[in-house]
Formats: C-alpha cells, structure tokens, sequence
C-alpha cells in the first residue's frame, strides 16, 4: 500500500506538471527544463508522502526486502490476493476452512511486512523470534484449516494442547495487529479479555474460565471468526483488490482534473477540486489518512499558493478525505460489515447513504466558499484548467465503477462477483491510453498492493471479534444497554451523545472497520431499544467512528493534512471538525428522522427533509465562518446557528422556528451591512 501511494503521489505530481507545461507552451530546451522540474516535484512529492504515512499511518511502517528475498515476499502476498479472489468466486469448501486459512495467510504477510518496532526498517532483515512467531502463529490457524472437520464434531470436549494452540493462534492475531493497526484498538480488546476472565465468567476456576475463553474465540464463529472475519474475506479483500487495479488505471489524476474543470475557475477553486476530488478518490482508497496524503500532496500546495491559510489547506483535505468512506459506492469495508449485520442487501446501504453523503461535502463546500468569498480568494487561472474535451475523452476510466454499481445495485451477480468483474474491466479500460495501461508488471504490483492492503483490515476484524466475543460470551453488553438506558432516563438525546463520546473515543487511532464493529455491537443495540431503527442506530455509530479521525486530540487525517500543508497539527484538527461539522448534526437527523435515509418515507417527507436539513447546514456553516456577503455580526451568528439546529430537527414547528430565524438574522445582516457602508461613506 505504501508503494501504491507513492506511485499514485506521482502520478498526480507529474500530471500537474504536466498541465502546467502544456499551459506555458514552449519548446526545444524550455520542455527539457519543465520536464525535469516535473521529474524533481514528483520525487519530492513521493518523498513527502513517504514521509507522512510513515508518521501518521503505522501500516505504512514496513520491513525493507529487495532482492531475491524481496521477490520471494511479493509472491507470498500475489499468491494471497490471487487465493481470496478464487476463494470467494469458486470455493465450496467448509467456511471453517477458508476463514482460517485466510487468517494463516494474514499471519504470515503480517510478520513478513511489519517490524517488530516502527522503526526497524534493516533491509532484508528479520529477527528469529519473529521467524518463530510467525510459524507458531500460521500454524496454529493452519492446525484449525486441516482439522476443521474433526473440531467441529467434537463438540465443547476440547484437550489441553488444543486450548495451547488456540491461545497461540490468539496472541499472533493481536500481535500482528499491534503493528500494523496500533496501540489503541489493542488496549480495548486487553481490557475485555481481561473482564472476561476476571470478572464476566462464572466457573469457579481460573483454568476453566481461560479453556472455556479459548475454545469460545478461537473455535467457534462467536469470536475471531465472526462476521467481520468473514465479510472481510468474503468481500473486503476482493473490493481492496480492486480498488488498486483501479487506481492504476490513472483515475485519481481523472479525479483532480475533473473536479478542476468543474469547480477551479470559481473562488476559491483549489479548496472546492479538494473537496470533490477527496470525495471520488477517497470513494476508492477507503483510508482518510492514505486520501489525505495521497491527493493532498497536489491539493494543499495549491490551496496555498492562492490565499488559504496552511491550517485551512490541511483541514480542508482532511475533511474531505475523511468523508470519501461515506461517499457511496464503496463506502470503505464497514459498510460491507453494516450490510451484513443489518441483513440487508450491499445496495440498500449505498442508497441510503447518499443524502447524508451530499450534506456532508456540501457543508464543508459552503465553508470553504465563504472562506473565499471572506478572504478574496481567487480561482485557477483558466490557462490552467483542462479542457473539457479532454476530460469527456476520458470518461471511460468512469467503466468499471458503473457497471460494479449497476451490478451490484441491480442485484444482477453477488458482490464479490461483481468487484472481480470490475477488476477484468478496469485492466480492459486501462488499454486505451499507453501511460496508464495496466501492463504484467502493473498487474501484480496491483495484486501486491491489494494483498498488503488486506492485512490492516483484516486484523482489525480479527480483534474485533474477540472484542464483540468477549461481551456476548460474559452478557457485558445487556448491562451496558441497561445501564445506558437508565442513565438516559428514556431521552434519547441523551443516549446519542453517550452513544457519541463512546464512538469517538473508540475511533481514535483505531481503524473505521474495527470502531464500527465494536458500536454495533455494543451501543447500536442501545439506539435501537430506545425506539431508533436499527439501520439508523447502525449509521450512527458509523459516521462518528469515522469522524474521529479529524477530531482533536488524535486526528490523524488532519494531522497528515497539517504535515504536508506546514501547518500547527492540533489548529489544522479543530478547523477540520469545524468543516465537517455536518458529521456531527447528520446522524442526529437520521435517528430522528430517518426520511434522510428514505426509512419510512414518502418522495414528499423525503424532499421535506433533504431541503430543510441542507438550508440548516448552510446557515450553521455561514455561522461557524462568520461571512454571508459580508462578515457577521456575532450576534447575527448566534441567530443563524440557532435557526440552522432547528432546521435539522425534524418537525413543522422547529422547520417554521428555523426558517424564521435565518431569514430574520439575513434581514439583520443586510441592515448592519447597508448601516456600515454609510458609515464609510460619511467618513
């Protein structure tokens, strides 16, 4: 993954440098000079997104193999990717067997990529205790794959060496997800394990409770080979798979000049191409940091150079990076787990999701327009947006992310089908122009990145489910429900704000995937008592485990924006939040009403509730910036905040309330501002 987005960094650097050779015109040794200025901006903008990842991205941290050993690795990950594609298309094996083989598979690249230590970068250097860990640790899910049917019919009578093998199996998993995940999600899952055996189960021996803790995580579908487990090697794999084939076909760099020929000419131009080319590129690469610094390497220096303030460059970028994982149609992989909780088809999730999706980069669209419009912030020169014909002439990278949302929304084959046909597409669209065919090369580098892209997630989910396992088998969850319930005293505004909290400080520095699972299983439940509907409760916790990655204190995305952009990290996070404060009213909107997510709702409702959310976002954005033709007066601000909240409450009284306000604070505002003028002019 790290070497896919230096690539895609570079590709970008050189595609805007090449624009901005192509606007200068010139020939002989003035091309010569350009080209090797373009050559220099590429290296430096790869180095630059080297750089970051490894700070703020711990997956990004990887052991250095070149060489025959290095060969050997990349077959080893090849193999994999190659072996979950066939898995999910053909495989009619016991799902016992494919769920531990993949997790074999995951245990091995993970000791291979990942040092012991983040800065343990020797080449071709691994540890004999790794070596040692890593053939324990496959080999005890391997032991599981080639005596799956054998432990199924056993039933609950398990020996002492099968209990030691399972324990292995355990800490392998949480070791691997140590390195490449972190700390933080590491910590939780220590912290149930821990109440499980100390507290939370009921036999009288300690030796008992850890037999009984093993066999329940390691050897049933109640713990690491859970749900998401199995989406993740089901359809996860096969959409990151995807998702890299795609980026090499040179779709990112579409992206950038597609949203500069739509909105680069306007004020503020660089700031809105971020907004909306963060949006489609994060629609593929599911990661807010790796968006962040991938399409910020090109973004936020021109944001810059144009008037934007370091802080606002970084926080714009990590904003919109961020929000690509709710941007349908893929969404990142917790949306494959939401499908699967909610028992709902993959389409359904995608439909839903677009209005909140369209507020959510709106409101960061109006702040970043009214920053212009505040600042006198100007567009791209036009000599320097791309043509319109030659963005129609490539249109048909758009291919492969059509048919897979036809496919897939249509219900025409099963997701995993559906991304493997995507794939075949995207090496066909790739042929029509030579720098972005995908050629053998390109096509396991590919492969490879898909594989390396797995491990993260997969991990993550592993540890989920020992999570989500720990609660169920000790009946934790039912007393967090009760408890949270009583405490809330039947307000469910109060249950939402725990509920939250909760996501949010989960969520930092733990993967989206990881958060989601732990919220679903935990506090969604409590949503849904509460009379919430559970595809709701699930958008909730959703969108605040994934916005915890631009809220202070550990905002990783925004720190990545604040590193390429030279910014203060923790001002670049706050401006971040402000920005996307959409996040943080929409899922309140959604669980009171849920016409947002066209739960139980007519057309009418459903009009009713996009138009009167939208205008609420507006004003609060106009409010949070303090411009509407013309800076604000705070007491202006306060109106329009207050009428906006209103507004995004459902109901006729607080949409009459919300209207009435905003209209009477404009009116204010206009009065102040004509006042001012005379003012001037009397002076």
């Amino acid at each position: 993954m790290e070497e896919e987005r230096k690539n895609t960094s570079a590709d970008l650097s050189r595609g805007e440098a090449g624009r901005s050779g192509d606007a200068k015109g010139g020939a002989g040794q003035s091309e010569d000079v350009q080209s090797e200025a373009g050559q220099s901006e590429a290296s430096q903008a790869a180095a630059d997104v080297e750089a970051v990842m490894k700070k703020y991205d711990r997956e990004s941290n990887q052991r250095v193999w070149t060489g025959v050993p290095g060969k050997a690795v990349r077959c080893i990950i090849v193999a994999f990717s190659i072996w979950c594609i066939y898995v999910t298309l053909f495989a009619t094996f016991l799902e016992e067997i494919r769920l531990t083989s993949f997790l074999a598979f995951v245990i091995v690249m993970g000791f291979l990529i990942f040092p012991a230590r983040k800065n343990d970068l020797r080449p071709n250097y691994m540890p004999w205790y790794d070596v040692v860990m890593m053939i324990a640790g496959a080999g005890a899910f391997l032991y599981f794959t080639f005596s799956a049917n054998q432990i199924i019919q056993q039933g609950t009578k398990f020996q002492t060496y099968q209990i030691v093998i399972g324990a292995i199996g355990i800490l392998a998993l949480m070791e691997i997800t140590r390195r490449c995940v972190g700390l933080p999600i590491l910590i939780v899952a220590l912290f149930f394990i821990v109440y499980a055996l100390g507290f939370g189960l009921t036999n009288p021996s300690f030796a008992g409770r850890v037999r009984y803790f093993v066999r329940n995580i390691f050897y049933t579908k109640e713990g690491i080979f859970s749900t998401p487990v199995n989406v993740c090697s089901k359809y996860i794999v096969v959409f990151i798979i995807f998702g890299a084939f795609l980026e090499r076909t040179g779709i990112s760099a579409f992206f950038i000049d597609l949203a500069n020929g739509i909105a680069g000419k306007y004020a503020g131009g660089p700031a809105k191409v971020s907004v909306i080319s963060s949006a489609l590129c994060g629609m593929v690469s599911g990661s807010s940091v790796g968006n962040t610094v991938t399409t910020g390497s090109v973004t936020i220096p021109m944001m810059k150079k144009t008037g934007y303030r370091p802080e606002f460059a970084g926080a714009v970028e990590a904003a919109s990076s961020t929000g690509g994982q709710i941007m349908p149609p893929i969404m990142g992989a917790a949306a494959f787990l939401m499908a699967d909780f909610l028992g709902v088809p993959y389409s359904d999730i995608i439909g839903r999701a677009v209005l909140p999706a369209i507020l959510y980069f709106a409101g960061i669209f109006i702040s970043v327009h009214l920053e212009a419009k505040k600042n006198h912030i100007a567009g791209i020169p036009q000599d320097r947006i791309p043509k319109f014909r030659s963005l129609v002439r490539d249109l048909y990278l758009l291919i492969p992310l059509v048919m897979l949302v036809v496919w897939v929304s249509g219900n025409y084959m099963t997701m995993q089908r559906a991304a493997s046909f995507a794939i075949v597409l995207a090496i066909i669209v790739s042929l029509f122009k030579r720098e972005n065919r995908i050629t053998p090369t390109k096509f396991f580098d590919a492969l490879e990145a898909g594989g390396r892209g797995t491990i993260t997630v997969a991990a993550a989910c592993g540890v989920a489910g020992v999570i989500s396992g720990s609660i169920t088998m000790t009946g934790l969850a039912n007393e967090m429900i009760n408890a949270i319930v009583s405490v809330s005293g039947q307000h469910l505004i109060i249950a939402l704000v725990l509920t939250m909290l909760c996501s949010i400080v989960l969520g930092m520095g733990v993967p989206t995937t990881a958060t989601y699972c732990i919220m679903a299983a935990t506090c969604a439940p409590i949503l849904i008592r509460m009379g919430v509907p559970a595809i709701a409760a699930h958008f909730f916790v959703f969108y605040f485990g994934i916005v915890s990655d631009i809220t202070p204190p550990v905002a990783l995305a925004a720190y990545a924006g604040a590193a390429i952009a030279k910014a203060n990290p923790m001002k670049t996070a706050f401006i971040a939040s402000k920005l996307a404060i959409a996040a943080f009213i929409v899922p309140y909107v959604i669980c009171y009403n849920p016409a947002l997510i066209l739960v139980d709702a007519g057309a009418g409702e459903i009009a009713q509730a996009a138009v009167t959310a939208f205008v609420g976002i507006f004003a609060v954005a106009a409010a949070l910036e303090g411009y509407l033709r013309g800076r604000m007066n705070p007491a202006v601000r306060i109106i329009f905040a207050a009428g906006g909240l209103l507004l995004v409450v459902p109901g006729l009284v607080t949409d009459l309330g919300g209207f009435a306000l905003i209209i009477g604070g404009y009116l204010i505002q206009r009065i102040l501002r004509r006042t001012h003028r005379c003012e001037n002019v009397e002076k």
